[in-house]
């Protein structure tokens, strides 16, 4: 599955497991691995994120970067515009609320993308984006 070397792994708490793997799988579109009582693999675009059923939350603050506000820590992936668009309507179809709505960012320069943060399930932070050059 994780074929590419340049991919990542990261593993978080994710509080209830199932319905972390609903977001992921359901909302997001990501790919379930395999899974365990206690956590779970999803092919995150081709990168492994682990969900392991926790209590835990990570902490989260809002720091100032070059297109304002955004909380930290977070992570998350460039995405093809079909994907990204797919995702926006799963979201809307779902009734899940951005964290920082959809807004372009660079623009008028070659890294042009359009970007958001959502929350998972359990609080945590993930910004999607794609280039729209």
């Amino acid at each position: 599955m994780y074929k590419n070397t340049n991919c990542f792994h990261l593993a978080i708490p994710c509080g209830d497991l199932e319905k972390a793997k609903h977001f992921y799988n359901e909302i997001l579109g990501c790919r379930l691995d395999n899974s365990a009582q206690e956590w779970a693999d999803v092919d995150f675009w081709g990168n492994e994120l682990t969900l392991h059923a926790s209590e835990h939350k990570l902490e989260n603050e809002r720091h100032d970067v070059d297109m304002g506000n955004v909380s930290v820590p977070h992570f998350g992936v460039h995405l093809d515009k079909d994907v990204f668009n797919k995702i926006k309507e799963n979201l809307k179809s779902n009734n899940i609320k951005y964290l920082d709505e959809p807004y372009t960012r660079f623009k008028d320069k070659k890294e042009q993308q359009e970007t958001f943060f959502i929350q998972d399930p359990h609080g945590n932070i993930l910004e999607l984006k794609t280039l729209q050059s």
